[in-house]
C-alpha cells in the first residue's frame, strides 16, 4: 500500500485512493457512537435499511444491515431522534462517506441507558448487590407472595407453572401498576404491604418483557432499596432472559423470567416420584435385611436342637415363640409401613395429582400381599424342615433303637455294659428292653462277639 507521503512521485488512481481512505478510515475509527435525526430512511426487499443522519449543520448517510437490524427494538421513521453505534467507512464504488451500524437505539433509551449505569455504579458501590447480603431461597415456601399487575402475562405465567408443580402453594397477589410514572411508587408500596401482612415467606416481583423505557420502574432507586432492606426473601423476574434491571441485581435471585421464577420454587413433580421410589426400594431392603436375621435366629436355634425328649420339645416349643414373634413383629413393620406411606400418601395428595398417588398405593398394596405370602411360605418351610429333624433325631435316639427289639446291658451298679470284659461268669446283669426289664446270670462270655453254639454247651 502506497503512503500518502509518496503523492508527489505517485499517482493514485481513484479506486486506489478510495481504498486507502476507506482503510484510514476504518483504522481510525473503530466504533463511535452518533446523535441525530432520522431522514431518507429507506427499507428495500433485501431488508437493509438505509437511511441519513443529520443534525443543524450536517448530515451523514447510514447503512444498517439486515443481521443488525433484526435486534432492533422499533421501526425508525424520518424525523426519529437516534443514536447509532456504527464503524466509520467509504464506500468505494462512489466515494461516499458513510457509517455502517452496528446498533440503534432511541435517543430517549440512550439517556435512559446512561441513568441505569450510573445507578448501577452508585448502588454497587454501596454493596447492594452483594452476594453476602443476598437471603437463602426457601426450598419449599409456605405462602408466596406476587408483585406484579393482575393483568398482565407474568400473573398468568406464575399462576400457570404453579398450577401444574405446585397447586397446594398458596398465593396472595399483591398488585401494582408495572410501567409508567405512577408503577414505581405503587410496586414499592405493595412490598410494604406484603411485610405488613406478614404472611408469605417468599416474594416474586416482576413483570413480561418490553423496552427499556418500559422495564423503567425497576430501576427505581427507592424500589432498590426497598428490596434489599425487605425481610423476607425476594426473586426478581423482570422482562426476558436479556432484560437485566436494578431490580435483578438488588434481589436474593434473579430468574430470567416470571415462568423461569415459579419453575425455580417450585418441586419437580418426577423428584417426587424419584424420592417416593428410593423409599419404597429402602423399605424393601429393610424387610430383607429383616428376614435374613431371622432366618439366622431360626438356624441357630435348629442347631442348639441335638438332645431327645424333652430338650427336642422345648427346642421347639422356643422355635414356635420365635416363629409368632417374627410374624408379630414383621407384622407391625408392616403396620408401621403402612402408617408411614398413609403419610406420605396425604402429603402427595396436596401436591401431586391423585391418579399417580393412586397408582402407588395400589403397588405397595400388591408389595405387602406378595411380602405377607413370602412370609407365610417361608414359615411353612421352617416347620416342616424342624419335623424332618426332630424325625431324624428320633430315629437315632437309643430309645428308638429300643423299639426294634434291641436291649440295654447294665451292670448291677447301673453301668451301661458295652464291652465283653466288663462281666464275669455267674454275674447278675440287667436287660432294659423297650417296654420294661429282666434280669440275667452270665453263663458264658465270648470275647471275639461269636457266641458258641447254644446246643454244644448243653452237650
Amino acid at each position: 500500500m502506497h503512503s500518502f507521503s509518496d503523492r508527489s512521485h505517485h499517482a493514485f488512481s481513484v479506486s486506489e485512493l478510495n481504498r486507502q481512505v476507506k482503510s484510514l478510515l476504518e483504522s481510525s475509527f473503530l466504533q463511535v457512537r452518533v446523535q441525530g435525526e432520522i431522514s431518507n430512511f429507506a427499507k428495500p426487499s433485501s431488508g437493509h435499511w438505509y437511511f441519513t443522519l443529520k443534525d443543524g449543520k450536517a448530515q451523514v448517510k447510514c447503512a444498517l444491515f439486515r443481521n443488525k437490524n433484526l435486534r432492533v427494538k422499533f421501526l425508525p421513521k424520518d424525523g426519529d431522534q437516534v443514536v447509532l453505534t456504527a464503524k466509520v467507512s467509504l464506500y468505494e464504488g462512489r466515494g461516499d462517506f458513510q457509517l455502517i451500524g452496528e446498533m440503534l437505539e432511541a435517543d430517549g433509551e440512550g439517556q435512559l441507558q446512561q441513568a441505569y449505569e450510573a445507578l448501577k455504579a452508585s448502588l454497587s458501590k454501596e454493596g447492594l448487590f452483594s452476594t453476602e447480603h443476598k437471603q437463602p431461597i426457601p426450598n419449599h415456601p409456605k405462602h408466596l407472595g406476587v408483585i406484579t399487575s393482575p393483568s398482565g402475562a407474568a400473573v398468568h405465567d406464575i399462576l400457570s407453572v404453579l398450577k401444574r408443580r405446585f397447586p397446594s402453594l398458596p398465593v396472595t397477589i399483591y398488585p401494582s401498576a408495572v410501567q409508567g410514572a405512577e408503577a414505581a411508587p405503587q410496586l414499592k408500596a405493595a412490598l410494604t404491604l406484603a411485610q405488613q401482612h406478614n404472611q408469605a415467606d417468599l416474594i416474586i416481583i416482576g413483570r413480561g418483557g418490553g423496552s427499556l423505557e418500559d422495564l423503567w420502574p425497576f430501576n427505581d432507586e427507592a424500589l432498590a432499596r426497598a428490596i434489599f432492606a425487605c425481610p423476607i426473601p425476594i426473586i426478581s423476574a423482570v422482562g426476558h432472559e436479556v432484560d437485566f434491571s436494578i431490580a435483578d441485581l438488588v434481589a436474593d435471585l434473579r430468574a430470567p423470567t416470571p415462568s423461569a421464577a415459579a419453575e425455580v420454587i417450585s418441586p419437580d413433580q418426577d423428584a417426587m416420584h424419584i424420592l417416593l421410589d428410593q423409599q419404597t426400594n429402602r423399605l424393601s431392603r429393610q424387610f430383607k435385611e429383616l428376614l435374613s436375621r431371622q432366618h439366622q435366629r431360626v438356624l441357630h436355634l435348629r442347631q442348639r436342637l441335638r438332645h431327645p425328649g424333652e430338650r427336642i420339645r422345648e427346642q421347639q416349643n422356643k422355635l414356635n415363640t420365635t416363629q409368632q414373634r417374627l410374624i408379630s413383629a414383621i407384622n407391625q413393620h408392616l403396620t408401621k409401613a403402612k402408617h408411614s406411606f398413609s403419610l406420605q400418601d396425604q402429603k402427595l395428595n396436596q401436591l401431586h395429582p391423585s391418579s399417580k398417588i393412586e397408582q402407588r398405593r395400589s403397588l405397595l398394596l400388591r408389595h405387602e400381599e406378595h411380602l405377607t405370602h413370602l412370609l407365610h411360605q417361608r414359615s411353612d418351610q421352617r416347620r416342616y424342615t424342624l419335623g424332618q429333624l426332630v424325625t431324624r433325631l428320633n430315629a437315632v435316639s437309643p430309645l428308638a433303637t429300643l423299639e426294634r427289639g434291641y436291649a440295654i446291658v447294665q451292670s448291677a451298679n447301673g453301668k451301661v455294659i458295652t464291652q465283653s470284659e466288663q462281666i464275669n461268669i455267674g454275674d447278675i446283669v440287667t436287660n432294659r428292653l423297650h417296654k420294661g426289664s429282666f434280669n440275667s446270670r452270665v453263663e458264658a462270655i465270648y470275647p471275639d462277639n461269636k457266641p458258641a453254639n447254644p446246643r454244644n454247651e448243653h452237650d
